[in-house]
Protein backbone atom coordinates (compact mmCIF):
# COMPACT_ATOMS: atom_id res chain seq x y z
CA UNK A 1 0.00 0.00 0.00
CA UNK A 2 3.08 2.26 -0.03
CA UNK A 3 2.37 3.47 -3.60
CA UNK A 4 -1.35 4.07 -3.15
CA UNK A 5 -2.73 7.58 -3.36
CA UNK A 6 -4.92 8.03 -0.29
CA UNK A 7 -7.27 10.85 0.72
CA UNK A 8 -8.23 10.68 4.40
CA UNK A 9 -10.28 12.58 6.96
CA UNK A 10 -9.83 12.87 10.70
CA UNK A 11 -7.79 9.70 11.06
CA UNK A 12 -5.21 9.75 13.83
CA UNK A 13 -3.10 7.02 12.26
CA UNK A 14 -2.09 9.19 9.27
CA UNK A 15 -0.10 12.38 8.82
CA UNK A 16 -1.81 15.63 9.91
CA UNK A 17 -4.14 17.44 7.55
CA UNK A 18 -3.04 20.42 5.48
CA UNK A 19 -3.62 23.77 7.17
CA UNK A 20 -6.81 25.64 6.33
CA UNK A 21 -6.60 28.58 3.94
CA UNK A 22 -7.47 31.82 5.66
CA UNK A 23 -10.37 33.79 4.17
CA UNK A 24 -8.14 36.71 3.27
CA UNK A 25 -6.02 34.53 1.01
CA UNK A 26 -8.81 32.79 -0.94
CA UNK A 27 -8.30 34.96 -4.01
CA UNK A 28 -4.62 34.19 -4.15
CA UNK A 29 -3.20 31.44 -6.30
CA UNK A 30 -1.25 28.63 -4.69
CA UNK A 31 1.03 26.01 -6.07
CA UNK A 32 -0.13 22.40 -6.09
CA UNK A 33 1.94 20.24 -3.77
CA UNK A 34 2.02 16.45 -3.68
CA UNK A 35 1.07 15.04 -0.30
CA UNK A 36 3.19 12.16 0.94
CA UNK A 37 2.78 10.27 4.18
CA UNK A 38 4.30 7.43 6.09
CA UNK A 39 1.86 4.98 7.78
CA UNK A 40 2.37 4.79 11.52
CA UNK A 41 0.85 1.26 11.68
CA UNK A 42 -0.69 -1.32 9.35
CA UNK A 43 -4.44 -0.79 8.93
CA UNK A 44 -6.84 -3.69 8.78
CA UNK A 45 -8.85 -4.21 5.63
CA UNK A 46 -12.17 -3.23 7.20
CA UNK A 47 -10.64 -0.14 8.81
CA UNK A 48 -9.30 1.12 5.50
CA UNK A 49 -12.64 0.54 3.85
CA UNK A 50 -14.55 2.45 6.51
CA UNK A 51 -12.18 5.37 6.76
CA UNK A 52 -10.42 5.74 3.40
CA UNK A 53 -11.09 5.86 -0.29
CA UNK A 54 -8.43 3.88 -2.10
CA UNK A 55 -7.65 2.26 -5.41
CA UNK A 56 -9.27 -1.23 -5.49
CA UNK A 57 -6.50 -2.65 -7.66
CA UNK A 58 -4.30 -2.82 -4.56
CA UNK A 59 -6.20 -5.80 -3.08
CA UNK A 60 -7.12 -7.54 -6.31
CA UNK A 61 -4.39 -10.12 -5.81
CA UNK A 62 -5.63 -10.97 -2.34
CA UNK A 63 -9.23 -11.36 -3.56
CA UNK A 64 -8.22 -13.50 -6.50
CA UNK A 65 -6.11 -15.82 -4.39
CA UNK A 66 -8.94 -16.21 -1.87
CA UNK A 67 -11.49 -17.07 -4.57
CA UNK A 68 -9.21 -19.56 -6.32
CA UNK A 69 -8.32 -21.21 -3.04
CA UNK A 70 -12.04 -21.44 -2.30
CA UNK A 71 -12.67 -23.19 -5.62
CA UNK A 72 -9.72 -25.52 -5.09
CA UNK A 73 -10.89 -26.44 -1.60
CA UNK A 74 -14.44 -26.93 -2.85
CA UNK A 75 -13.33 -29.32 -5.62
CA UNK A 76 -11.22 -31.33 -3.21
CA UNK A 77 -14.01 -31.57 -0.63
CA UNK A 78 -16.81 -32.71 -2.98
CA UNK A 79 -16.11 -36.50 -2.74
CA UNK A 80 -15.77 -36.27 1.03
CA UNK A 81 -19.03 -34.31 1.30
CA UNK A 82 -20.87 -36.90 -0.81
CA UNK A 83 -19.63 -39.65 1.49
CA UNK A 84 -20.54 -37.68 4.60
CA UNK A 85 -24.00 -36.83 3.29
CA UNK A 86 -24.81 -40.54 3.19
CA UNK A 87 -23.80 -41.09 6.80
CA UNK A 88 -24.81 -37.79 8.41
CA UNK A 89 -28.15 -36.08 7.88
CA UNK A 90 -26.70 -32.65 8.69
CA UNK A 91 -24.17 -32.78 5.85
CA UNK A 92 -26.80 -31.35 3.50
CA UNK A 93 -26.32 -27.96 5.19
CA UNK A 94 -22.78 -27.59 3.81
CA UNK A 95 -23.80 -26.73 0.20
CA UNK A 96 -25.93 -23.91 1.60
CA UNK A 97 -22.99 -22.59 3.64
CA UNK A 98 -20.72 -22.75 0.59
CA UNK A 99 -23.34 -20.95 -1.49
CA UNK A 100 -23.55 -18.20 1.11
CA UNK A 101 -19.75 -17.92 1.09
CA UNK A 102 -19.79 -17.76 -2.71
CA UNK A 103 -22.38 -14.99 -2.66
CA UNK A 104 -20.29 -13.12 -0.11
CA UNK A 105 -17.22 -13.37 -2.33
CA UNK A 106 -19.30 -12.22 -5.29
CA UNK A 107 -20.29 -9.08 -3.39
CA UNK A 108 -16.66 -8.50 -2.45
CA UNK A 109 -15.55 -8.94 -6.06
CA UNK A 110 -18.22 -6.51 -7.31
CA UNK A 111 -17.21 -3.99 -4.67
CA UNK A 112 -13.55 -4.37 -5.59
CA UNK A 113 -14.33 -4.18 -9.32
CA UNK A 114 -12.59 -7.52 -9.91
CA UNK A 115 -14.08 -8.46 -13.28
CA UNK A 116 -12.26 -11.78 -13.54
CA UNK A 117 -13.53 -12.98 -10.17
CA UNK A 118 -17.01 -11.64 -10.95
CA UNK A 119 -17.16 -13.55 -14.24
CA UNK A 120 -15.94 -16.76 -12.60
CA UNK A 121 -18.44 -16.48 -9.77
CA UNK A 122 -21.26 -15.65 -12.19
CA UNK A 123 -20.39 -18.72 -14.25
CA UNK A 124 -20.50 -20.84 -11.13
CA UNK A 125 -23.81 -19.30 -10.04
CA UNK A 126 -25.27 -19.96 -13.49
CA UNK A 127 -24.08 -23.56 -13.22
CA UNK A 128 -25.75 -23.86 -9.81
CA UNK A 129 -28.94 -22.33 -11.21
CA UNK A 130 -28.91 -24.84 -14.06
CA UNK A 131 -28.37 -27.70 -11.63
CA UNK A 132 -31.24 -26.39 -9.49
CA UNK A 133 -33.58 -26.33 -12.51
CA UNK A 134 -32.54 -29.87 -13.44
CA UNK A 135 -33.15 -31.02 -9.87
CA UNK A 136 -36.60 -29.39 -9.85
CA UNK A 137 -37.41 -31.17 -13.12
CA UNK A 138 -36.25 -34.48 -11.67
CA UNK A 139 -38.33 -33.90 -8.54
CA UNK A 140 -41.40 -33.08 -10.66
CA UNK A 141 -40.86 -36.21 -12.78
CA UNK A 142 -40.41 -38.38 -9.69
CA UNK A 143 -43.50 -36.84 -8.06
CA UNK A 144 -45.56 -37.58 -11.18
CA UNK A 145 -44.19 -41.12 -11.26
CA UNK A 146 -45.03 -41.62 -7.57
CA UNK A 147 -48.57 -40.29 -8.11
CA UNK A 148 -49.01 -42.58 -11.11
CA UNK A 149 -47.69 -45.51 -9.08
CA UNK A 150 -50.10 -44.76 -6.23
CA UNK A 151 -53.04 -44.55 -8.63
CA UNK A 152 -51.99 -47.80 -10.30
CA UNK A 153 -51.60 -49.43 -6.88
CA UNK A 154 -55.10 -48.29 -5.85
CA UNK A 155 -56.58 -49.70 -9.07
CA UNK A 156 -54.76 -53.00 -8.60
CA UNK A 157 -55.94 -53.21 -5.00
CA UNK A 158 -59.54 -52.52 -6.05
CA UNK A 159 -59.31 -55.15 -8.80
CA UNK A 160 -57.85 -57.62 -6.33
CA UNK A 161 -60.66 -56.98 -3.83
CA UNK A 162 -63.30 -57.44 -6.54
CA UNK A 163 -61.65 -60.64 -7.72
CA UNK A 164 -61.42 -61.91 -4.14
CA UNK A 165 -65.11 -61.21 -3.49
CA UNK A 166 -66.14 -62.86 -6.74
CA UNK A 167 -63.98 -65.89 -5.94
CA UNK A 168 -65.51 -66.15 -2.47
CA UNK A 169 -69.04 -65.94 -3.89
CA UNK A 170 -68.23 -68.54 -6.52
CA UNK A 171 -66.68 -70.84 -3.94
CA UNK A 172 -69.66 -70.42 -1.62
CA UNK A 173 -72.04 -71.12 -4.49
CA UNK A 174 -70.19 -74.30 -5.42
CA UNK A 175 -70.10 -75.43 -1.80
CA UNK A 176 -73.80 -74.69 -1.33
CA UNK A 177 -74.75 -76.51 -4.52
CA UNK A 178 -72.74 -79.56 -3.46
CA UNK A 179 -74.31 -79.52 -0.01
CA UNK A 180 -77.78 -79.15 -1.52
CA UNK A 181 -77.26 -82.22 -3.67
CA UNK A 182 -75.96 -84.34 -0.79
CA UNK A 183 -78.45 -83.13 1.82
CA UNK A 184 -81.34 -83.32 -0.64
CA UNK A 185 -80.63 -87.00 -1.18
CA UNK A 186 -80.61 -87.56 2.60
CA UNK A 187 -83.92 -85.85 3.20
CA UNK A 188 -85.77 -88.91 1.97
CA UNK A 189 -84.52 -90.68 5.11
CA UNK A 190 -86.14 -87.98 7.23
CA UNK A 191 -89.41 -88.42 5.35
CA UNK A 192 -89.36 -92.16 5.98
CA UNK A 193 -88.70 -91.64 9.67
CA UNK A 194 -91.60 -89.19 9.86
CA UNK A 195 -93.99 -91.57 8.11
CA UNK A 196 -92.90 -94.48 10.29
CA UNK A 197 -93.39 -92.39 13.42
CA UNK A 198 -96.95 -91.50 12.40
CA UNK A 199 -97.95 -95.02 11.39
CA UNK A 200 -96.19 -97.36 13.80
CA UNK A 201 -97.61 -97.66 17.30
CA UNK A 202 -95.42 -99.92 19.46
CA UNK A 203 -97.39 -102.29 21.67
CA UNK A 204 -94.96 -104.64 23.38
CA UNK A 205 -91.87 -103.82 25.37
CA UNK A 206 -89.67 -105.14 22.59
CA UNK A 207 -91.34 -102.89 20.03
CA UNK A 208 -91.00 -99.92 22.34
CA UNK A 209 -87.26 -100.57 22.73
CA UNK A 210 -86.86 -100.77 18.96
CA UNK A 211 -88.86 -97.55 18.54
CA UNK A 212 -86.74 -95.81 21.17
CA UNK A 213 -83.52 -96.81 19.41
CA UNK A 214 -84.87 -95.59 16.07
CA UNK A 215 -85.94 -92.30 17.61
CA UNK A 216 -82.41 -91.85 19.03
CA UNK A 217 -80.93 -92.39 15.57
CA UNK A 218 -83.44 -89.94 14.12
CA UNK A 219 -82.59 -87.34 16.75
CA UNK A 220 -78.86 -87.70 16.05
CA UNK A 221 -79.52 -87.35 12.33
CA UNK A 222 -81.49 -84.17 12.92
CA UNK A 223 -78.65 -82.70 15.03
CA UNK A 224 -76.21 -83.45 12.21
CA UNK A 225 -78.46 -81.66 9.75
CA UNK A 226 -78.73 -78.69 12.08
CA UNK A 227 -74.91 -78.48 12.27
CA UNK A 228 -74.88 -78.18 8.46
CA UNK A 229 -77.16 -75.11 8.70
CA UNK A 230 -80.23 -77.10 7.69
CA UNK A 231 -83.45 -75.81 9.25
CA UNK A 232 -87.12 -76.79 9.10
CA UNK A 233 -89.74 -74.71 7.30
CA UNK A 234 -92.32 -73.32 9.74
CA UNK A 235 -95.81 -74.38 8.78
CA UNK A 236 -98.79 -74.64 11.17
CA UNK A 237 -100.12 -71.25 12.22
CA UNK A 238 -98.05 -69.35 9.64
CA UNK A 239 -99.43 -67.53 6.58
CA UNK A 240 -99.23 -69.57 3.42
CA UNK A 241 -96.12 -68.62 1.39
CA UNK A 242 -95.70 -70.26 -2.03
CA UNK A 243 -91.93 -69.84 -1.73
CA UNK A 244 -91.79 -72.18 1.29
CA UNK A 245 -95.09 -74.08 1.20
CA UNK A 246 -96.80 -76.33 -1.29
CA UNK A 247 -100.57 -76.59 -0.75
CA UNK A 248 -102.08 -80.03 -1.19
CA UNK A 249 -105.57 -78.97 -0.11
CA UNK A 250 -107.79 -76.26 1.34
CA UNK A 251 -110.29 -76.89 4.10
CA UNK A 252 -112.60 -74.91 6.32
CA UNK A 253 -111.40 -74.41 9.86
CA UNK A 254 -112.89 -72.91 12.99
CA UNK A 255 -109.43 -72.50 14.52
CA UNK A 256 -107.45 -70.82 11.72
CA UNK A 257 -108.28 -67.83 9.57
CA UNK A 258 -108.33 -67.95 5.82
CA UNK A 259 -104.87 -68.30 4.24
CA UNK A 260 -103.26 -69.78 7.36
CA UNK A 261 -101.52 -73.17 7.24
CA UNK A 262 -103.66 -75.53 9.32
CA UNK A 263 -101.84 -78.85 8.87
CA UNK A 264 -98.39 -80.10 7.83
CA UNK A 265 -98.40 -83.15 5.58
CA UNK A 266 -94.64 -83.33 4.96
CA UNK A 267 -91.78 -81.29 6.39
CA UNK A 268 -89.86 -78.76 4.35
CA UNK A 269 -86.20 -77.89 4.78
CA UNK A 270 -83.95 -74.85 4.25
CA UNK A 271 -80.19 -74.59 3.76
CA UNK A 272 -78.84 -71.16 4.78
CA UNK A 273 -82.23 -69.64 4.00
CA UNK A 274 -82.56 -71.33 0.60
CA UNK A 275 -85.37 -73.82 0.08
CA UNK A 276 -84.15 -77.39 -0.24
CA UNK A 277 -87.61 -78.86 -0.16
CA UNK A 278 -90.94 -77.04 0.28
CA UNK A 279 -93.32 -78.22 2.97
CA UNK A 280 -96.53 -79.98 1.94
CA UNK A 281 -99.40 -78.34 3.83
CA UNK A 282 -103.15 -77.84 4.05
CA UNK A 283 -104.43 -74.28 4.04
CA UNK A 284 -107.48 -72.97 5.90
CA UNK A 285 -110.42 -71.52 3.97
CA UNK A 286 -111.80 -69.89 7.09
CA UNK A 287 -114.76 -70.82 9.29
CA UNK A 288 -117.37 -70.67 6.48
CA UNK A 289 -119.82 -68.68 8.68
CA UNK A 290 -121.40 -65.52 7.31
CA UNK A 291 -121.46 -62.42 9.44
CA UNK A 292 -124.81 -61.47 11.08
CA UNK A 293 -126.37 -58.23 9.78
CA UNK A 294 -125.70 -55.26 12.00
CA UNK A 295 -128.66 -53.13 10.97
CA UNK A 296 -132.24 -53.67 9.92
CA UNK A 297 -131.55 -52.37 6.43
CA UNK A 298 -128.90 -55.05 5.91
CA UNK A 299 -131.28 -57.72 7.27
CA UNK A 300 -134.05 -56.86 4.76
CA UNK A 301 -133.99 -59.19 1.79
CA UNK A 302 -131.43 -61.54 3.34
CA UNK A 303 -132.41 -65.22 3.59
CA UNK A 304 -132.80 -66.73 7.02
CA UNK A 305 -129.97 -69.16 7.81
CA UNK A 306 -130.87 -72.11 9.97
CA UNK A 307 -128.53 -73.62 12.45
CA UNK A 308 -128.62 -76.93 10.64
CA UNK A 309 -127.08 -75.41 7.49
CA UNK A 310 -124.04 -74.31 9.37
CA UNK A 311 -123.37 -77.81 10.43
Amino acid sequence: MAGAAVSCWNHTGLSPLAPRIPPSSRNHQFKTLELKFTPLFTLQQNSVRHHCKFNPNVVVGFRRRSFKSFLRNKDSQEPQQIHESKSDGKAGQRPMLELNALIGMYKEAVYDNNEEAVSEIEAMLQKLEKEKIELFQKVAALSAEIASGKERSIRLQADFENHRKQSEKKQLRLTTNAQEEVIGSLLTIVDKFEKTKRVVRPQTEKEKKIDTSYQGIYKQFVETMRSLNVSVVETVGKPFDPLFHEAVGREESQQFKEGIVMEEIQRGFLLRGRVLKPALVKVSKGSGLKKAPNTQEEAIGQPTVSSGADK
